[in-house]
């Protein structure tokens, strides 16, 4: 339960190798938050980072066992970690595969692992939160979506058709819940430099995990729906967003 000024006390990040986590993480745990749960698919990885929270003041971290594209395990998994932890205050859904798009173009099943990780992954899950949220009458969704699934580029639109499908459905969850008490807020960053992207030209308007990681703290504490990192991508998107189509596929992206 958040406390009564309103900070975030314990978080779920499902996805605990991401870079914007771990940068979201340091800001909650540098504030308020004292219950940390770490899911990823190698749990062993996230010692490091689970060793730095601690420091920074976190009372509990612990790092779980999670696989995006094992569907069939995470309504279990999710139950497992309300009953165990109890109550979360902000649920971090920051999974997620860039794969490569001329490999996708050729392999049918590359291009259906990127989107069982990135679409599927996220209904199969995010149904079971939203379910143990609304049952306690609080908490937050934070989804990371991205610009590539406003409108699906040439360069990319196999990960940006899965970031698209992932987008509208945590945007219609979010209707879903209004009453309840929860919430969910969708994070849309531009390009970001990480591990992800390493050795890729920086788009224009590129951001860091620290951006992003603020981007998200203040988007919290005004309880938005939708944030843009940065907020200008808003603006460029809708341009984008209304390119007639034969002048689209000429544009450099």
């Amino acid at each position: 339960m958040q406390d009564a000024l309103g900070a975030v006390q314990s978080v779920l990040v499902l996805g605990g190798g991401s870079e914007i986590a771990a940068a979201t993480l340091r800001r909650l745990v540098n504030t308020r938050t004292r219950t940390v749960a770490l899911a990823a698919r190698t749990p062993s990885e996230l010692k490091g980072l689970a060793d730095e929270l601690r420091d920074r003041g976190a009372h509990t971290v612990e790092t779980l066992p999670f696989d995006a594209a094992a569907t069939d395990t995470h309504e279990a998994f999710v139950d497992d970690c309300f009953d165990r932890f109890g109550d979360f205050d902000v649920v971090l859904v920051a999974f997620g595969v860039l794969g490569d798009q001329d490999e996708a173009e050729r392999d049918p099943e590359a291009a259906a692992h990127i989107g069982r990780v990135n679409y599927l992954g996220a209904v199969s899950v995010g149904v079971p939160i939203a379910q143990r949220l609304r049952a306690q009458g609080h908490g937050v969704i934070v989804a990371l979506s991205s610009v590539a699934g406003e409108r699906a580029r040439r360069s990319n639109f196999v990960y940006g058709s899965s970031k698209a499908g992932m987008d509208a459905f945590f945007q219609g969850l979010g209707d879903s819940l209004v009453g309840s008490g929860a919430h969910v807020m969708v994070v849309r960053p531009g390009f970001v430099h990480s591990k992800m992207t390493e050795g890729m030209e920086p788009a224009p308007l590129a951001a860091t995990p620290e951006d992003v990681a603020l981007a998200i703290e203040r988007g919290l504490a005004r309880r938005a729906h939708t944030v843009w990192v940065p907020p200008a991508l808003r603006y460029v998107m809708t341009v984008l967003r209304h390119v007639p189509r034969p002048i689209f596929r000429k544009l450099p992206v």
